[in-house]
């Protein structure tokens, strides 16, 4: 998360003119190019090495998009409030989804360049150490490419799927999940449209044969958990629990026809503070597009799911609210509670399947016990082909998101079963919450969980959690001396 910008140490204002006025001829002179030794960084993540941005902190994202069609790159304006951590005479944004027009630095005009996927931009000023600043990037955002992410192509029009790395490939931002802001979303699209986004409305105008619409959030969010739906919608507003503002957004033409799933949503909400405590954002609801990704995804308060998955006859009713409450689990675990790190995925997943499973065993008598012996058996393989929950193995080449491997899924739930085991159950509900509170609002990682868990159990429980979360095979599991971790087929 990042720090609360403090009192910036700034050179007076009249020496920063005079100096910029002259940089700023002299990068009219020069061209754009930013330093040819500069070249993309990262903030020393394992499974992504060039994703995020050293060197400062990004306190907020304020967006603007022109959408026009879902086959045209969207005109786009990014300005970034950040602060600097160090002195920068020129510092990277992750970006690669349109092309630059023109980037400023404090209202003065910046030299940028492309390294790979990063954007390399070169203030006119060199930025002083703990120093506020403001960057706007004029661009475009082509969804044309959705191979990686980004931009999803519905067939009225888009939403976002931005994990695990691809926001970058939307807005140019410092995409990782260890640096994470407060946005705001101002969509311009026809009329015929319904935009909406992550956290409050803040009202829409009409401009013509168009309206633009305003989204704020209210808490920090990750790059990866953004999102922006454009396309012919219904909004369904009802109210959750202690009147929390639930909003689903439906394909207009399957209003009637998904109301039966949407409309579990309050309970589902109930269910899960029930558990963990009080939802942690200002709103809730589903986002169901038309479109085929493969995957259902924990966006900030709009969580994004398939349309075929809730039009279809042939899924049992507990299966599919078990799915939901898996995305909303997320919201707790992984979107208010993000991982420092993407080998903290685990932390994400592990605890979404974990209140899935919970959820199954409540409404579909799928006990949580026979889930995990299953999962036992097959956690040995689990490990081979993907590494163990807390150090998994990079992404296959050429398949970002093949991180999501079952190990951190039904393998993560493993450890937490075990832990379960090892402190019983009512030390466990009490190290979830105290989790949620501890970190809410911020980034955290999997040494932060151990200290967290050894705390609340009073055991030293390091070299426990040390053998289930890094171990090459599955340690014996507390409680069940019986149960085997199966060979691999060949």
């Amino acid at each position: 998360m990042p720090q609360s910008p403090g009192k910036p140490a700034l050179i007076p204002w009249r020496t920063v003119r005079r100096r910029a006025a002259l940089a700023a001829v002299t990068a009219l002179l020069v061209g754009a190019a930013a330093p040819p030794s500069a070249g993309p960084q990262g903030v020393g993540d394992r499974l992504f090495p060039d994703l995020g941005n050293p060197g400062y902190d990004v306190a907020a994202y304020d967006i603007k998009f022109d959408y026009h069609a879902n086959g045209r790159p969207l005109d786009a304006v990014t300005t970034i409030a950040a602060r600097a951590t160090t002195g920068l005479d020129h510092f990277n944004l992750d970006f690669s989804g349109g092309t630059v027009r023109s980037v400023t630095v404090n209202g003065l005009p910046a030299r940028f360049a492309s390294a790979k996927e990063d954007l390399v931009v070169t203030p006119s000023v060199a930025l002083p150490a703990e120093g506020l600043f403001t960057v706007v990037v004029r661009h475009t955002s082509d969804p044309r490419n959705p191979k990686d992410g980004g931009w999803i192509r519905t067939k009225d029009g888009l939403v976002m799927a931005n994990q695990a790395d691809a926001g970058h490939r939307v807005f140019p931002c410092n995409d990782h999940p260890s640096d994470k802001a407060r946005f705001t979303f101002h969509v311009t699209a026809p009329s015929d449209l319904t935009v909406v986004a992550n956290g409050r409305p803040e009202g829409r105008a009409a401009r013509g044969a168009n309206t633009a619409w305003t989204y704020r959030s209210e808490h920090p969010m990750a790059t990866e958990l953004a999102q922006v739906a454009i396309g012919r919608s219904a909004v369904v507003h009802r109210a959750g629990p202690h009147g929390l503002p639930v909003r689903d957004v439906v394909p207009a033409a399957d209003r009637q026809r998904v109301e039966k799933w949407a409309s579990k949503t309050p309970e589902q909400i109930a269910w899960m503070e029930g558990k963990v405590g009080r939802y942690p954002f200002e709103n809730y609801g589903v986002l169901i597009a038309d479109a085929s990704t493969g995957f259902e995804l924990e966006t900030q308060t709009l969580s994004l799911f398939e349309r075929g998955l809730f039009v279809r006859d042939d899924m049992p009713v507990w299966y599919l609210e078990s799915i939901m409450v898996h995305e909303l689990a997320h919201q707790w675990f992984g979107d208010s509670v993000s991982p420092a790190s993407w080998s903290d995925l685990w932390l994400n997943e592990a605890h979404a399947t974990w209140y899935e499973a919970l959820y199954a065993e409540h409404k579909g008598g799928r006990t949580l016990d026979a889930r995990m012996r299953a999962a036992y058996e097959h956690s040995d393989a689990w490990r081979t082909d993907g590494g163990p929950p807390a150090l998994p193995k990079p992404p296959d080449p050429g398949r970002r998101i093949s991180i999501f491997r079952p190990v951190v899924y039904d393998g993560g739930a493993l450890v937490l079963y075990a832990l379960r085991q090892k402190i019983g159950a009512a030390a466990f509900d009490r190290l979830e919450r105290e989790w949620i509170n501890a970190h809410r609002d911020e980034s955290a990682t999997t040494a932060d969980f151990t200290a967290l868990v050894s705390q609340v159990s009073g055991q030293d429980l390091k070299e426990f959690l040390q053998d289930w979360l890094y171990g090459a095979k599955t340690p014996p599991m507390p409680g069940h001396p019986d149960w085997k971790a199966a060979a691999k087929p060949a």
